[in-house]
């Protein structure tokens, strides 16, 4: 699978990068036909402390899941978009078995 990190208006560091790659990685143990990830990581410019966006979007053959979350970092916010994808990743492997 091949993850995508995009960075809107900022900077990113190695280490955020490499924490993506690797939560994002463990997404292939619920549904080993994601073809790719897209992450995008934005910042609203607010007075609000949670003002970290992450959207996850991941390509699967025949669909596309996408997550958007809004927390106080983004570490945060791809912990949850990640336990997000897995429901609907489980769900979708559900729905596919019941079909077989």
């Amino acid at each position: 699978m091949k993850v995508n990190v995009h960075a809107v208006n900022f900077n990113i560091d190695k280490k955020l990068i490499d924490f993506i790659d690797e939560r994002v990685g463990k997404l292939e143990k619920f549904y080993d036909r994601i073809v790719s990830a897209d992450v995008f990581l934005k910042v609203e410019q607010t007075s609000e402390k949670e003002n970290k966006i992450v959207e996850l979007k991941l390509i699967v053959p025949g669909d596309e899941f996408i997550v958007k979350k809004t927390c106080k970092t983004f570490e945060e916010g791809v912990d949850l978009s990640i336990e997000a994808q897995e429901r609907l990743l489980v769900k979708r492997k559900e729905k596919l078995r019941a079909h077989a």
